[in-house]
């Protein structure tokens, strides 16, 4: 599965459950997220064992991102059968801060700061 814009594009690889995220999420409204959040649901509705959110290439993400980041996060873990690995760059200011706030949400997810 795959979502690519001007702006950002999405990869999903079933193989490895990994969803790749890269450019900048900037969208203005949440209903404009829709696609996104749809991708998101479809791999956690699978209950897989791991779910890896590669986000290393995501240089921007606005306060809806983070939002559905956050939901995303939580639906998983209210499934309990799936773990979270989310990785990020240190080279990008607000993944330092802004992922760390998701393991409040899932203390089982596992942060990978590169």
């Amino acid at each position: 599965m795959e979502i690519n814009t001007k702006d950002y594009s999405i990869l999903y690889d079933r193989a490895t459950e990994t969803i790749t995220c890269c450019g900048s999420f900037r969208l203005s409204q949440t209903e404009e997220y829709a696609p996104i959040v749809q991708l998101l649901n479809e791999v956690a509705d699978k209950e897989p064992k791991t779910i890896t959110l590669d986000l290393r290439k995501l240089e921007f993400l606005n306060s809806s991102g983070i939002k559905i980041l956050s939901k995303f996060a939580i639906k998983v873990r209210q499934q309990k059968n799936t773990m979270i690995v989310v990785k990020g760059s240190k080279q990008i200011p607000w993944q330092g801060k802004s992922l760390k706030n998701l393991q409040g949400l899932m203390p089982s997810l596992h942060l990978e700061l590169e």
